[in-house]
This record gives structure tokens, C-alpha cells and sequence, in this order.
């Protein structure tokens, strides 16, 4: 399965990108009051989804491990719980690239210290630079040190690795392999400040396709790894021996012997190879490393693993295969570092039947598989796969031998075994994280089992979104998986749709009224394109293409579920009664024109394109342009029409360069009115009415009164709350959102690499707005402190303060003492001010209007030492709160 997924809407978020300040929200004085709501956030479990090109152990800290995507961000592994946390869900609309996550290095020295090297693309599809990101606490916070060319989680070539390294002697020396031919980079005080290693004499020049016009796939892909060989240094000195390798087929391998000062090819090194990764063994003196003749992830059809003896220069082919049998490069790399002589290695680019995965217990001198024909086709596996926490990644195949379902897996360029438990392995794949807790079985003739070792990493890229009024509250068109059906948000849905298994959905819809019908369109190589089903969701059957049609586009259902609306790539709209068995095509709207129906008439359709607005009411055969004017001509547009009212439009979208914002018709499109207090808006969906309210609850990702988030309104637009805050930014989040019709405040939002992630409110009494009293009445607040992460020295905290009076607030002011004497590092949400151990922390901006019965939550990192208690009093102004 192919794995390239590019950003959707990048022309639209050109301008102004990647500032260069830190990840942290930065929003100017509102133009309006915003109220503040506190929201909890969490994914619809889908578990994985998405490539992880890199895993990451501590070695001196055990349990700690961080893993890295190319477009969803890093995350750490939680032992007690086993499953991952995320870690840069406070990337803002603006950085959105720094989700894309080209390398990640944990300190051995300190291992509270965490670094990535992040940015999406080296091209002009993202329009930022990459920086290295730093954390002295695991992750739960960043600095940032933005760097003077591109780098490119997303890009080919991103499993090679890792090309981040903290020196193990003297950790205030890192270096960073750059793509593009800007060479080796250096930092020597902590990943601050970088400065490119002059002597450092060859900067790579593989390209895959020197031919690509996009700069995609002609792009050098540059230094792809660096190895510090620990054994040549003492603590606080820099180590000596380093060793770069460069995406060259006749260079791949270069040495410092004098901490980076000078560099030279490693003679008598093979050649015709690129070396996807270098593992140092210093007990016995081996480098290993594993060459393909491709960049990856998806090629390679030529593979060799050699070990350099550090103390001879003698270089050994250690191949487990004949070249002549590859048809596959090596790249998953890893020794056991209990037992150094033991070897593992990868055939990532085995697309058929499997993956392989080699071993070696004689530092390569001998070799296992995975698996092995008997007589072919069938296998014989030393392995069992368990995938029911997953069971989706069956992909509902079943094919013919040797092929199983489900697969041991593909694009497996990370590899590692824990370092300390021989017994533990991990490895990504092109859909998940997949581990064994009994590797040692291998050797002992027994099988080991393989399980997900996933859950909380969730990688999918979300291109539309549904929730009907009955049946499963969630259904989503997502990139690569395709999408689900959800029952149970908390829940892994057993199956993706299927019938046909689009390798992306590009659009679903409901009909309003009759909400067991629902139809999907996607990509596939071949195949249709469109697929309906009559039991919402549950079951699947495809319908019959017109002429042309080359991709999915957009559809529309009417709002009884009798005849739909199509606009395909390849071909103009279409329209059909029925299940799609027979298409006609319509006229009046031009091919790429965005379609929606009308939610109350089954016979009214919209469509939108360059500008221009367009109306059908004979049932999508032909469509008229509206007279309205001045809605976006450039950009994205995405538009909703209101359920159970017909002719009531939301239309937001456009460019930083032309109109942009959120607009409402009334009379089915004729005219709109543009939101003036909405200054961008990108998506906009609808949920239940808060209580109290007759109409709908809107909901859009938006730049209202300054600041960028995802807000909510109960009063049709004239005021606005924003319910994320910056720890939960998301990075960019404009292809989809949409309330839920049965559970009021409920928000379903689409990212794209993080899932899809939704928000429930603390506020149930639907006010999104309000005056205020100042100082507020006694009584009339608590506070909830929760430690939510705590490690040696260190913690996060998260503070929410619950307007319990009868007034809003207008501007908050919250004081406390820590008893322990802790140390607040950073806190977002929030200004502060801290004096011995008296905390205040004070409303910024955005968050100081708290209507009665509503939330605000702010969050920080801390120090400790001794012990860490929580303060047992707080007092908002003069006032004591009561503490839940």
C-alpha cells in the first residue's frame, strides 16, 4: 500500500507561516469577546493508521521511548499503560508543517531531554522551514530553534535514520543531518543554536526522480544518519569516533575521529548502495548497516547488510540472502544491546507476499527468518499475530497463499529491540506499531507473538466527516484506511468500509431524513469510485462510474436518500436516481464544482467553484448560478447546508489574499451575508441546539478576533467561544468539522495525521457570551488541579478554574502556593507570575470572558524536589474557591 499523503488546502495557508516564535498560540487584542469554554479532547480510537518511519529507545532509562511520523507528530511511550502520548498537538494553524517529524533523539545522559527535527516538505508544498524542537520534560513541552533551510518528515527517503544524535558523552553536542544539499549541522549548547560543519565534505546527491517538477521526488536527499561510537569519549568530552551517513551510492559512509573537527570516507566501503541506517555495536567493535539501492519508503528492489570491524577497517557482506534473491532493499536496523552479537534487519520494501524480518544470534555471521516456505506457496512462520486490539489491520482480506491477512507488515524501517529486555521488539509499519514481548522464543524454536503495540498513536489524515441524527455517531472519509463506521468512539471499529476499500475517501454524505442510506467516493487504482449502503454505514456495495471519472471528489446525498449528486475528478457533475447504476450529466455548474444537497428538499443541490454559487432544484439535472457576489475565488471552500431547513447555507473558506471568511444565506444561496467578526474560517458543521436555543449549534475552525482555534456559537454567529486551547492546536484542522446532532457542545474535527479528534463540554448551559462582574461573588469558583504527567525532578499540571456565580467573568486572576516549594517552567493559556512559592496565574486575551457555569483551563510544567504535593487553597482576586 502506498503511503503519500500530502497536505490538502497548502495553497490557502501560504501566507505567513512559521514566524519563527514558539509553538504557543500568539493572538492579538479581539476585535471580539470571545468566552472561554473547557473542552476535553480525545480521538475516536482508530489505533495507528499512518507510517512510523522511526522508533527511539533511552539507553539508560528503561520504559522510556519516543516514536516519530511523518505527518502526525511524536509521541512517548507510556509503560503502566502501554500506549503512546502525543506530544505536538500544541503545533499551531501556522506551523502546521512542524508535525512532520524527520527524526527524534532522546539524551542518555538526561533523560528527561527529548529533541525533534520537524518540517513536511523540502518543496514548495510547505512554504516554512524546519526547526529542532527541545524538551527538558519528556515532551510535554518544546522550544523551538528554527533552522535556515527545509526539512522533510513526508518527504521520500523518510525512513532512514536517525539523522538527529545527542552526543553520550558531552549531551550538549547534537548533530542534524539536512536534506537538500545543505549539509551536516552542529549545536553545542543544547540544541540552541546550529551552525553547519564546514569540513564536513560531501552533503549527498540522491534524488529519486531528478525529473519530478514538483521538487518532490528531485529533491537530494541528503545526511541520513549519525552514530557516535560512546567507547572513544569520557563524560563531559565530546566523543571522537562519529560516523555521517550520506544518501550516495559511492560515498554512503564517512568518519570523525577527532569530534567532528575532520571528516573522511571509510575506505574499502561498498558501493552501488544507499545506507538507510548505522548501528554500532562497541562491545564487540561492529558497525553495522543496512543499504538499499532506493531512498524508500515504497521502492527498493536491491538490498545488502555488511559489518566494519571499527578496530581493523575490515568490512564483512553479512547478507542473509544472495543479492541475485533480493528483490528488496534493508533498512530496520537494530542490535540487542543485552546481547550485542544478536542482529535484526528488515526487507522493507517486500511489498509480496510480506515483509521480512532477519536475525542473528553470531553478529551476522549466521541468519533466521521471520518465516520460510515449505513448499511453496505455503509458510511456515516463527511468529503468531494477534490483531484483535486492531482487528481492522486484516484489512477484511483473504488472499490466496503466500500471502496472509494479516500481513507481517510493510514499509518496516523501524526497528528496535528494547535495550533493556531482549524479550521486547517493536516495529513500525505503514498502518501501525506492531511489538512482541517474548522475542527470545525465536531462538528457542518456539513462536513469539506479535500484537498492535499502538494504542494512543492515531495517524490517519481526515478529508470529511459525518454524524447523522441515528445509527453510529461518527462516520469519516479518511487518506490510505479509508474510513469507519463508529459505534463507540472509545472503541476500534473491527472493520475500514469495504466493498469497495477505497485507498482514500474524499467525501461521504448522509441523507438527512433517511440516515441508513449513505454514499462515499474515493480513490482506487482500479475500481469504482463511489460505494453506497443502505444499513448507515454498516455494509457496503459499489455503485458504476461514468465515463471518465479518475478520482473521488465530492458527493451529495438528498435529504430522503433518492437520487445523489457527483462531482467527480476527470469529469463533470453528475447526477442519478437510484444507487448510481446509471448516470446523466448535469449541466449548468462547471466539472470540480464542490456539491452539498439541501437538507429539508430531496430535489434541491448547491454547488460552489471560483467564486460562483449554483442552485438545482429539479434534482441536480441542471443548476443555475446565484447572483450572490463577493464569496472567496480562491482558496478552499467547503459549505454545509442546515439540517430540517431548507435553503439555509453556511459557506466558509477563501485565501489570505482575497476574501476569506464565514458567510450565511438564508433564501438557498440567492444572497449571503458575510460574518464581519469572522476574519477566516475554514470549515463549518453543525450539532445540537444548546439548551434553551431553537436553532442549531454552529461550529468551525476559525481566526475570530485574532486567534486561531476551533469555536463554537449558540446564537447563529453573533458570538463566538473558543472551545480548544494551545496545548490542543492540532496543527491543521480546515477539511472537516461537524457537531454532534444528539449530544450538545460535542465537536468532531478532522486533522490531518492526528485522527479524528472530538471535544465534549463542561458547559451545559449553552452560553456563549455575557457581561461581567468584577470582583466575582464569594463562592463563586473552584478549581481542579490535576498532576497529569510527574517524572524525576519534573511535572505537567493541569489547572481547571469553573465560574460556579450567576454573572460571567470578565478578566480572571487565580493565586495559590505550592507547599512542596515547586517551580513553575512554563505555563500556557495563561500569563503568571510566581514569587518564592505564591503562583498567580492571569486571563490572556482570548480566555477571560468565563459565562456562568463554564470552565477555563490552563495548564503548565514544573520542578520539583523532595516530594510534590498539591497546593490545598486557591483564591480568585480576595475570594476563596472551592477546591474539587
Amino acid at each position: 500500500m502506498r503511503r503519500t499523503r500530502i497536505l490538502t488546502a497548502v495553497l490557502a495557508l501560504a501566507a505567513g507561516l512559521l514566524a519563527g516564535s514558539p509553538p504557543a498560540l500568539a493572538a492579538s487584542t479581539p476585535k471580539v469577546t470571545l468566552a472561554a469554554d473547557t473542552y476535553t479532547w480525545k480521538n475516536a480510537r482508530i489505533d495507528g493508521g499512518g507510517f512510523v518511519p522511526g522508533i527511539v529507545f533511552n539507553r539508560s532509562e528503561k520504559n522510556l521511548a519516543y516514536a516519530r511520523t511523518d505527518i502526525g507528530g511524536a509521541y512517548r511511550w507510556q509503560q503502566s499503560t502501554k500506549t503512546w502520548t502525543p506530544l505536538l498537538d500544541s503545533v499551531g494553524w501556522d506551523d502546521w508543517g512542524h508535525t512532520g517529524v524527520v527524526s527524534i533523539a532522546s539524551d542518555a545522559t538526561d533523560p528527561n531531554r527529548v529533541y525533534a527535527a520537524v518540517g513536511t516538505y523540502t518543496n514548495s508544498w510547505d512554504p516554512g522551514n524546519g526547526a529542532v524542537l527541545r524538551s527538558a520534560d519528556r515532551g510535554a513541552s518544546w522550544q523551538r530553534t528554527d533552522l535556515p533551510f527545509k526539512l522533510g518528515g513526508n518527504m521520500p527517503g523518510r525512513g532512514m535514520g536517525e539523522r538527529l544524535a545527542v552526543d553520550p558523552n558531552r549531551n550538549s553536542v547534537l548533530y542534524l543531518g539536512a536534506p537538500s544539499g545543505k549539509g551536516l549541522w552542529r549545536s553545542t549548547d543544547s540544541g540552541v543554536t546550529w551552525s553547519q560543519v564546514g569540513s564536513f565534505p560531501n552533503p549527498g546527491n540522491y534524488v529519486q526522480d531528478p525529473g519530478d517538477a514538483s521538487g518532490y521526488a528531485s529533491d537530494n536527499q541528503g545526511i541520513a544518519w549519525v552514530t557516535f561510537d560512546e567507547s572513544t569519549g569520557t563524560s563531559g568530552s565530546a566523543t571522537r569516533t562519529v560516523y555521517v551517513g550520506v544518501a550516495d551510492k559511492d560515498n554512503a559512509v564517512y568518519r570523525s575521529t577527532d569530534a567532528g573537527a575532520t571528516w573522511s570516507r571509510l575506505a574499502g566501503q561498498p558501493t552501488g548502495y544507499l545506507a538507510h541506517k548505522g548501528v554500532l555495536d562497541t562491545k564487540n567493535g561492529y558497525l553495522y548497516i543496512a543499504y538499499s539501492d532506493k531512498g524508500g519508503p515504497y521502492d527498493g528492489g536491491k538490498g545488502r547488510l555488511w559489518r566494519y570491524a571499527t578496530a581493523t577497517g575490515t568490512w564483512t557482506d553479512i547478507s542473509p540472502v544472495a543479492e541475485a534473491d533480493t528483490y528488496y532493499g534493508f533498512s530496520g536496523l537494530t542490535v540487542d544491546r543485552q546481547h550485542p552479537g544478536t542482529v535484526m534487519a528488515t526487507a522493507y520494501s517486500s511489498w509480496w507476499p510480506d515483509t521480512q524480518i532477519f536475525r542473528s544470534t553470531d553478529s551476522g555471521g549466521t541468519w533466521t527468518k521471520a518465516w520460510d516456505y515449505t513448499s511453496y506457496p505455503d509458510r511456515s512462520d516463527r511468529y503468531t499475530m494477534d490483531v484483535s486490539s486492531s482487528p481492522w489491520l486484516t484489512w477484511g482480506a483473504n488472499p490466496s497463499p503466500p500471502e496472509q491477512s494479516p500481513k507481517l507488515g510493510w514499509m518496516t524501517e523501524a526497528l528496535e529491540i528494547d535495550p533493556f529486555d531482549s524479550n521486547r521488539m517493536m516495529y513500525g509499519t505503514g498502518a501501525t506499531v506492531y511489538g512482541t514481548e517474548n522475542l527470545t522464543n525465536w531462538d528457542s524454536g518456539g513462536r513469539f507473538t506479535i500484537t498492535p503495540m499502538v494504542r494512543g498513536l492515531e495517524e490517519t489524515a481526515v478529508n470529511d466527516l459525518a454524524s447523522p441524527p441515528s445509527g453510529a455517531p461518527l462516520l469519516s472519509a479518511l487518506g490510505d484506511v479509508g474510513g469507519f463506521r463508529h459505534t463507540d468512539l472509545t472503541k476500534v471499529p473491527s472493520m475500514m468500509f469495504t466493498s469497495p476499500n477505497f485507498t482514500t475517501t474524499t467525501s461521504l454524505d448522509f441523507a438527512e431524513t433517511n440516515a441508513d442510506t449513505v454514499v462515499r467516493t474515493g480513490n482506487l487504482d482500479s475500481g469504482p469510485h463511489i460505494a453506497f449502503s443502505t444499513d448507515n454505514g454498516a455494509n457496503w456495495f459499489a455503485g458504476t462510474d461514468p465515463s471518465g471519472v479518475s478520482g473521488g471528489g465530492t458527493v451529495a446525498a438528498a435529504a430522503d436518500g433518492s437520487r445523489f449528486v457527483w462531482s467527480p475528478e476527470g469529469t463533470g457533475v453528475q447526477y442519478a436516481t437510484g444507487f448510481g447504476t446509471s448516470w446523466s450529466a448535469s449541466t449548468g455548474i462547471p466539472a470540480g464544482a464542490v456539491v452539498e444537497s439541501d437538507r429539508a428538499d430531496p430535489k434541491t443541490f448547491y454547488g460552489f467553484k471560483s467564486g460562483r454559487f449554483y442552485v438545482s432544484s429539479d434534482g441536480g439535472a441542471t443548476f443555475t448560478a446565484s447572483a450572490a457576489t463577493g464569496l472567496p475565488n480562491g482558496g478552499s471552500v467547503r459549505f454545509k447546508a442546515l439540517p430540517g431547513t431548507k435553503g439555509d447555507v453556511w459557506l466558509a473558506g477563501g485565501a489570505s489574499d482575497g476574501a476569506y471568511g464565514l458567510w450565511h444565506s438564508t433564501d438557498g444561496g440567492a444572497s449571503f451575508t458575510r460574518l464581519g467578526d469572522v476574519e477566516q474560517a475554514d470549515t463549518v458543521g453543525f450539532g445540537k441546539a444548546a439548551p434553551g436555543a431553537s436553532y442549531q449549534t454552529l461550529f468551525t475552525s476559525a481566526k475570530i478576533g485574532g486567534v486561531r482555534g476551533i469555536f463554537r456559537s449558540t446564537d447563529k454567529g453573533a458570538s463566538w467561544t473558543r472551545v480548544n486551547d494551545s496545548a490542543h492546536q492540532y496543527a491543521f484542522t480546515g477539511a472537516a468539522i461537524t457537531g454532534d446532532p444528539r449530544v450538545y457542545g460535542r465537536v468532531y474535527v478532522s486533522t490531518n495525521g492526528r485522527g479524528v479528534v472530538y471535544g465534549d463540554t463542561s458547559d451545559t448551559g449553552g452560553g456563549d457570551g455575557g457581561g461581567g462582574t468584577d470582583p466575582p461573588p464569594a463562592g463563586a469558583c473552584t478549581v481542579t488541579y490535576q498532576v497529569t504527567n510527574q517524572w524525576t525532578g519534573g511535572f505537567q499540571a493541569d489547572v481547571r478554574l469553573t465560574n460556579t456565580g450567576s454573572s460571567a467573568w470578565s478578566g480572571w486572576s487565580l493565586g495559590w502556593s505550592f507547599p512542596g516549594g515547586q517551580k513553575v517552567t512554563q505555563l500556557w493559556n495563561a500569563d503568571f507570575t510566581q514569587s518564592a512559592a505564591a503562583v498567580t496565574a492571569r486571563n490572556v486575551s482570548w480566555n477571560g470572558t468565563v459565562a456562568a457555569g463554564s470552565s477555563v483551563t490552563f495548564g503548565f510544567t514544573g520542578s520539583w524536589s523532595g516530594s510534590n504535593p498539591k497546593p490545598t487553597a486557591f483564591a480568585l482576586g480576595d475570594r476563596s474557591c472551592a477546591v474539587a
